[in-house]
């Protein structure tokens, strides 16, 4: 499908002009003019998900990117559902993102499969999915079409430091530093690099790594990575410092588990980047992606390292690296059941104060406020009253009372249903009348029942 509209909007959306964009996909879609053809619908509101999902606007991403699965005409699966599972990651609801990007990687047509695997893994990190993550992650660093591996690579060791593993994303990490990076990723590296050697006791490569990361000072420290900071330059500045070799399982020399690295550890060619400018309009191309920063991921799932790789992890491995992180998640569940039990326990109690406090006549309004509304504005007593008394005997036992603003209550009593409220009046002379008020329930309030001058006597 070419048309005057397309042309248009690739121009608008090239220019990041999303808004012109997105108005001129939307006129190709309404237009009835606009011959459209099979799959053009699905390529249609492909890019207005696009649109979308650059202005930020997740939800109408998510309406529009649905619409074009459902365009069976449309071969472009991968991308389609790989941009549904950011859309799902960016609004938190990484339980469906997972299941949009498993759609995507198995899409053998999709080109690009490191965008899913990486959105994945990231979406698998924060459901504390360590394992399943780091598989994730070792795809998208295995993947030729990848023009930037390093950040599959850091996220890979983070994994590996999740499970327990420091050698091995010592590994990860040294292998990512063999590619061109921007300084900040690199001085993460570094950093990462530093707490991983601390975590396998090699104290003085923790410090050049960690010097390394601070060296154009433009870098900061995260707290954990401080403090392992600080135990590097204890333990050098001690001669503590063992320089013990990091043990691995036993594997070929050199043997990098097939991380895009050349046998003798230099890199291999790096492919083009990716311009996402000029491609956006590509059938299965979509918006750059940004994965999720994970640096710094530091839950265990209480995995110890074995003698397999784990990038050869087998798949009754990873099943039962599943089951310990399903008996976490139960873990956490429990905990959370507790926490439910205990705001239902304060719930009943504090429910059954109320019932309490409504048999022994509290209620909302109060029966003093009631009567002093009522001694305030004597012209509108009918308000106050319950409803079946009438407008004449309401007129009938107002006669005679003394409108004043500021009465004062000599007392109450309460009952839950009825109660009396003993109140003393000063008229314009200055004189004292005293009333009883009668007041019956009003669901949780109350109103006047009744009112006559009270004396001495009576009380």
């Amino acid at each position: 499908m070419d048309n005057q509209y397309i042309a248009q909007a690739r121009a608008a959306y090239q220019a990041r002009d999303f808004q012109t964009a997105l108005e001129l996909f939307n006129q190709c879609l309404t237009d009835l003019a606009v011959a459209k053809g099979p799959g053009d619908l699905g390529y249609i509101y492909h890019q207005i998900g696009n649109c979308f999902l650059q202005m930020k606007d997740f939800d109408q991403a998510i309406h529009a990117y649905t619409q074009a699965t459902a365009d069976t005409a449309y071969d472009a699966c991968g991308a389609v559902n790989c941009n549904l599972g950011k859309a799902y990651a960016f609004l938190h609801d990484y339980e469906n993102a997972v299941s949009h990007f498993e759609i995507a990687v198995s899409d053998a047509k999709y080109d690009a499969p490191y965008k899913a695997y990486l959105g994945l893994g990231n979406a698998l990190l924060k459901l504390g999915k360590n394992a399943e993550a780091g598989v994730a992650f070792r795809e998208a660093a295995l993947d030729v079409n990848n023009p930037d591996r390093t950040k599959a690579l850091l996220n890979l060791g983070v994994c590996f430091m999740a499970l327990g593993r420091p050698a091995d994303a010592v590994q990860s990490y040294e292998s990512a530093l063999q590619f061109d990076m921007d300084p900040a990723t690199r001085n993460k590296m570094y950093a990462n690099l530093g707490q991983a050697y601390v975590a396998c006791g090699q104290m003085q490569q923790a410090m050049s790594a960690f010097e390394e990361a601070l060296a154009d000072k433009t870098y900061f420290l995260s707290d954990s990575a401080s403090v392992d900071y600080g135990r590097a330059a204890q333990a050098v500045a001690t001669g503590t410092a063992a320089m013990q070799p990091i043990v691995v399982p036993d594997e070929p020399e050199n043997d990098m588990s097939g991380l895009d690295v050349a046998a003798d550890g230099a890199p291999l060619p790096q492919e083009a980047v990716y311009d996402q400018a000029t491609q956006a309009f590509e059938p299965y191309n979509d918006p750059q992606y940004y994965p999720v920063e994970a640096y710094g991921y530091t839950v265990p799932d209480g995995y110890a390292s074995g003698d397999e790789r784990f990038f050869n992890a087998s798949d009754e491995e990873l099943e039962r690296y599943s089951k310990g992180i399903a008996k976490q998640d139960r873990k956490r569940r429990n905990v959370g059941l507790k926490i439910l039990v205990v705001f239902f326990t304060l719930l009943l109690i504090a429910a059954a104060g109320c019932v309490f406090l409504y048999t022994q006549g509290w209620g909302y309004p109060t029966q003093e406020s009631v009567a002093r509304s009522l001694f305030s504005d004597t012209a509108n007593a009918s308000q106050y009253f319950v409803e079946s008394m009438g407008e004449d005997n309401i007129d009938a036992a107002m006669r005679g009372v003394v409108q004043d603003a500021n009465i004062t209550i000599d007392g109450v009593d309460k009952s839950m249903s009825n109660s009396t409220v003993y109140v003393s009046a000063k008229t314009a002379e200055g004189g004292d009348v005293d009333y009883q008020v009668q007041m019956v329930r009003d669901l949780l309030g109350w109103k006047v029942s009744g009112i006559e001058m009270s004396f001495p006597s009576q009380q």
